[in-house]
């Protein structure tokens, strides 16, 4: 088994995959092999696929990227022509809502967040609409305070982009590094050895919401989706909204547009205009 999970990290790092995409797609690639026993007959990949959806109830979106991990080790070892790969079925992709935070609840959180450490790394993932895995990978040297713009190095699909540093943020960032003196990276792991991991910064999510008192079921990229939302609702340009996210298609930006409140709250619900 681990002689064709080294051929896929190896034909995936050639290809320039993020180092997280890959240890995403080894660790699919594990589970099929083990689960098919090394086999890779054409009914043993779609019993794997309907075992994913229908007997584990995995996400659509989950069973996509196992196809995508599938697929690769398919080309490598040859057993497949390349009809026959691109014939593999995948599920229909989920039409899932974000889960969004009103300016209220963002509110809460950072007052319900007395650590000093952990209120700034919230506040940078709000401020800058940054993922997770950028909040752990910001560096000092990323921080231009006197153009007052953030570099965001390298996010999802090996892209750079630069996001305004918002006046706040940039005063919550020095206090933070006056107390704490951080090097290289701004958000360093306990034993400051490096930077902190993305379940911590999780971690710290959670419990800021629960000292909140915020019930709804939201994650660490919540923060994310509350900026663009909030920015849309402000009347902020889509397109500028997209640049600032790192979207390269301006459609994965539009899903903000459905839960958004600007438009909605301008409609009369019929109900309010019954006589009762």
């Amino acid at each position: 088994m681990e002689y064709h999970v080294k051929q896929l990290s190896e034909r995936l790092v050639r290809k320039g995959y993020s180092p997280k995409t890959i240890d995403g797609y080894l660790s699919h690639l594990r589970r099929f092999l083990y689960q098919m026993e090394l086999s890779c007959e054409a009914e043993h990949v779609n019993a794997y696929l309907l075992f994913l959806l229908e007997e584990k109830g995995c996400s659509h979106a989950y069973v996509n990227q196992a196809i995508n991990a599938i697929k690769h080790h398919l080309r490598i070892v040859g057993s497949f022509n390349e009809q026959e790969i691109m014939g593999i079925l995948r599920p229909k992709t989920e039409k899932k809502l974000p889960k969004v935070l009103s300016k209220q609840e963002i509110s809460l959180i950072f007052q319900a967040t007395e650590n000093l450490k952990h209120k700034t790394e919230l506040m940078m993932g709000y401020s800058c609409g940054m993922r997770v895995s950028e909040v752990a990978a910001i560096k000092l040297s990323d921080i231009d305070y006197e153009r007052q713009m953030i570099l965001i190095a390298q996010g999802k699909g090996r892209k750079d982009r630069m996001v305004p540093l918002s006046g706040k943020l940039a005063q919550q960032l020095r206090s933070y590094i006056n107390v704490y003196h951080p090097y290289e990276y701004l958000f360093l792991n306990q034993e400051g050895t490096g930077p902190i991991s993305e379940r911590t910064l999780q971690a710290v999510f959670n419990t800021s919401c629960k000292k909140a008192g915020i019930t709804k079921i939201v994650s660490f990229h919540s923060l994310r989706h509350s900026f663009a939302t909030h920015l849309l609702e402000s009347g902020v340009d889509l397109r500028y909204i997209q640049e600032l996210l790192g979207h390269s298609h301006s459609k994965t930006t539009e899903i903000y547009t459905h839960v958004s409140n600007k438009s909605l709250m301008g409609i009369v619900n019929p109900l309010d205009q019954l006589g009762l």
